[in-house]
This record gives C-alpha cells, structure tokens and sequence, in this order.
C-alpha cells in the first residue's frame, strides 16, 4: 500500500538524516579529543625541556662539588695555594626549580560548555526552511527534495487521488497552515516564465478547476508581466523594472494583510489586503525551467543573560 511506502521511504530518510548529524558529532568529537593531545603534547614537551634543564644544572652542581671535594683533599699548602678560586668556585649556586604558570591541561577549555559548543558549532551545517513543502499536496508530475525545501516538474507519476492533492494545476502547499501572527519566507523562482506564489485557504477545493474561485492571493508571472490577485477579483498589474529571481512573501495574518517583495534589495513589489477568517497555507504553482526553491534562514543560537 502507499502509506507502507511512503513510511519506509520516510525511515530510510530519518535513518540517514541522523547519521549525517552522528558523523557531524563524530568528527567534533575527533577534533576536540586530537586538540586535548596537542595540549598534552606540548605541556609534556615543555615539563622535559625544564626536567632536562634542571637535569644539567644538577649534573653541573655534581661536578662542582666533586671538584671541590679533590682539592679539599689535597695536601695543606695545595689547598692553601688553591683557595681563592676554590672558594670562588663554591659560590655557585642553585636556583630553587621554577614554578611554571599554566603547567596543567586546561580542562576547562575543553570542558566548558561542551554541549552548548557543539551546539553553536552545528549553526555550521543546520538549515531553517521557514516553509516545507507538503508531498502530499503535490500535483503528480512534481518533484520534491529529499529535505521538501525545493519542487521541479517532472514526469507525472502514479500518486494515490487523496482529497488533499491537486490534480489540474501543478500546485503545491506548504505543510503548516496560519490562522495568526505574521509569517515570513523567500521562494527562488529562477528562470520560470510563468510560475504564481502566495497562500490559500484551507477550505478551498483542490480538484478540477478553482482558479475563480474565493480564497486566493497571490502573485503571478507570465508573458513577461507580473500580476497581483486576490479572487475572485480580476487581477492587478504590477510595474517591475527588472525580472525578478527571488520574491519574498510576508504574511501578516492579524491584520489581514499580503506583501510581496524582492529580497535582494528589500524593492516591495505589492500589498494585498483581506480580513482573513481562517487557516491559510503557502501556496506554489511551479514553472517548468528552473525547480522553485524555499530559501533557508540564518538559524541562531543566543545565550540570555540575568539581568
């Protein structure tokens, strides 16, 4: 059954989505092991080279005081004669060993904070896609990644006719719906000569044709133009100097209110407004050049401080 697939092909992703991230924790725990043996390295090379200092200037004293002790034995006036520099010869002396600053591993350094470390450091790799896309939403001739962040079309593909699927256009939703706050995601739309991206309802039929129907806004490319449209109002012609690679879409549920701009220099492009009344999702219509692309955000990790 499709659902027996689907979950299969689901756990073999999870399976090697976590190895990636166990691979991540390997080789950062590799390298923190190999920098806490660089420190043992050096501070043991160090401790020799002042054993070894220590060792010569013992070695020296040793050979001073056998020296000593021969002229010492010698005859009287032999002594007597030898004196002055004999004496001068004893006045070395031994400085007490140096205690060394910063001698002991620095387990502090390496144990600090280790989790937290880890943690900032998987920013490096970790992406936020504040959209995913919904496969089973999916027009059947439309091609999603592996991490559902970007779609293409393709060859239509045998897909089960669940009541959620489009089966006309070739749409696409995005998995979380918004009935509150402001919401906020970047699509690529590349080379597509005709694409349309905004939100619809929930309750907005997916079968057959609904393109009159209420319940839609969004914006449109096609023919070189780009059009806004909120249904079942006809649409609005947008002015754009240039063809746009990325567009930026801003929702604002509360205040019943539908941005879209360009994010590569913040240009807006327009504003649809609608006392929203219920969930609304992401909504996609893809091209056929070039796959759309949900764009990543910069993920951070913050420390609060009390106050």
């Amino acid at each position: 059954m499709i659902f027996q697939t689907q979950a299969q092909h689901t756990e073999r992703q999870i399976t090697e989505e976590f190895e990636k991230l166990h691979q991540v924790l390997r080789d950062e725990e590799a390298a923190r092991i190999a920098a806490l043996r660089k420190e043992l390295k050096q501070k043991s090379q160090m401790m020799k080279e002042k054993i070894d200092k220590m060792s010569r200037e013992i070695s020296s004293l040793s050979d001073t005081i056998r020296a000593i002790e021969e002229k010492m034995g010698a005859d009287d006036i032999t002594f007597l004669e030898n004196y002055k520099s004999t004496v001068e010869r004893a006045q070395c002396t031994l400085q007490d060993p140096e205690r060394v600053s910063g001698a002991l591993i620095n387990v502090a350094k390496h144990l600090g904070n280790l989790k937290f470390r880890v943690w900032e450091k998987m920013q490096e790799i970790v992406q936020y896609t504040p959209v995913t896309l919904d496969p089973n939403t999916a027009y059947p001739d439309l091609i999603l990644s592996e991490d559902l962040s970007s779609v293409r079309r393709g060859e239509k593909q045998q897909l089960p006719d669940n009541p959620e699927r489009f089966d006309k256009y070739a749409d696409i939703l995005g998995s979380e719906g918004f009935n509150s706050g402001t919401h906020c995601w970047d699509v690529e739309v590349g080379e597509n000569t005709l694409w349309q991206l905004g939100v619809i309802t929930e309750s907005l039929q997916r079968k057959g044709d609904y393109t009159s129907m209420s319940g839609q806004w969004y914006v449109w490319y096609n023919d070189g133009k780009y059009k806004a449209r909120s249904t079942p109002q006809p649409s609005t012609l947008l002015t754009v100097k240039q063809k746009l690679q990325r567009i930026r879409v801003q929702l604002d549920w509360d205040r019943g209110k539908l941005s879209f701009s360009d994010p590569d220099d913040n240009t807006p492009l327009h504003t649809l407004t609608h006392t929203f009344t219920e969930r609304v999702f992401p909504y996609f219509n893809v091209g056929r050049i070039s796959p759309f692309i949900i764009l990543p955000v910069k993920a951070s990790v913050t420390v609060e401080q009390f106050r």
